[in-house]
């Protein structure tokens, strides 16, 4: 057999490229699996209605995913420990959802759809339903055969971050301050375990209202209770708006993460302008939605035909 030519090598290695950084596409489904947007919409339609908070854990479970390996539905395996992962343990939730959601679409188009485009979508799904936005998602994901903890302990942002440190765990991800910012207000919706927030309200930070701090003691003691929960926007929290950086003008951000949006340093002109537009801050999180959807884009897998494990 003839030895290869330099033009079939530097063939082989763009095809090889392009396989890589293959591009995902919002008509990516469109002739294999037509009818999944409205299956997925349906799904989650019956789930919100449900559990209004539902919408907010699949928009983090989303976030989560894609700040691992990329949006890769790696936080959906059972096995690799991700789920119990510092960030992840006794507070993501939703994975019953997308078992529903998985099995339904299952039925209609077999070893077509990754779970990874499904929690994609679901993330979109949820907001809107809860009043935000809505949006294309391009699609085409494919699903990881591995997790990873240690990257989920790397890499989430905890509540307790400074301003350096998200701007410096979202630049890793390839997303910018202003992504950060936008990608933030996911927190106007959803509710936050007792554990996550105690410190800020008992004296750990100053730059807090009182009056707000001794509401959210009420049901956050100071030893004790650390899975009671309270909404982190206090304003509208079963609703996708821009009361979150309008609480945080008035120093009523419920983690020490959020307030440090809003605290004398380099994202409080665009908190103030957020507070201020919520045309201006839907269209900037729609756009680092989309952003933080293509993380992992092209990334190696398979289509799971189970979410929680692997294909045998």
């Amino acid at each position: 057999m003839a030895a290869p030519t330099l033009m079939q090598c530097l063939l082989a290695i763009s095809l090889l490229s392009c396989a890589a950084h293959a591009q995902l596409s919002t008509t990516f489904y469109a002739s294999s699996c037509p009818n999944l947007q409205s299956i997925v919409r349906s799904a989650m339609t019956q789930a919100v209605n449900n559990e209004p908070r539902m919408g907010a854990s699949l928009l983090r479970l989303f976030f989560h995913d894609c700040f691992v390996q990329g949006c890769d539905g790696s936080i959906l395996l059972d096995a690799g420990g991700e789920k119990s992962a510092g960030p992840n343990a006794n507070s993501v939730r939703g994975f019953e959802v997308i078992d529903t959601i998985k099995k339904n679409v299952e039925a209609a188009c077999p070893g077509v759809v990754s779970c990874a485009d499904i929690l994609a979508l679901a993330a979109r799904d949820g907001t809107n339903l809860l009043g935000g936005p809505s949006w294309n998602v391009p699609l085409g994901r494919r699903d990881s055969t591995t997790a990873s903890a240690s990257l989920a302990n790397q890499n989430l942002p905890p509540p307790t971050a400074s301003l350096g440190t998200l701007i410096s765990l979202f630049g890793r991800q390839g997303l910018s301050a202003r992504d950060m910012t936008a990608l933030s207000g996911a927190h106007t919706i959803g509710q936050a375990r007792c554990t996550t927030f105690r410190a800020r309200i008992y004296g750990g930070d100053t730059d807090i209202d009182a009056s707000f701090a001794a509401l959210r003691q009420g049901t956050c003691p100071r030893s004790g209770g650390d899975g009671n929960l309270a909404p982190i926007d206090v304003q509208t929290p079963a609703r996708f708006d821009n009361a979150y950086y309008q609480n945080l003008l008035q120093q009523k951000g419920l983690f020490h993460s959020d307030q440090e949006l809003f605290n004398g340093g380099s994202q409080d002109a665009l908190v103030r302008q957020y507070s201020s537009s919520p045309s201006q801050f839907s269209s900037d999180f729609v756009a680092a939605m989309i952003k933080m959807g293509n993380i992992g884009a092209g990334n190696a897998g398979e289509i799971r035909r189970n979410c929680r494990v692997v294909n045998s």
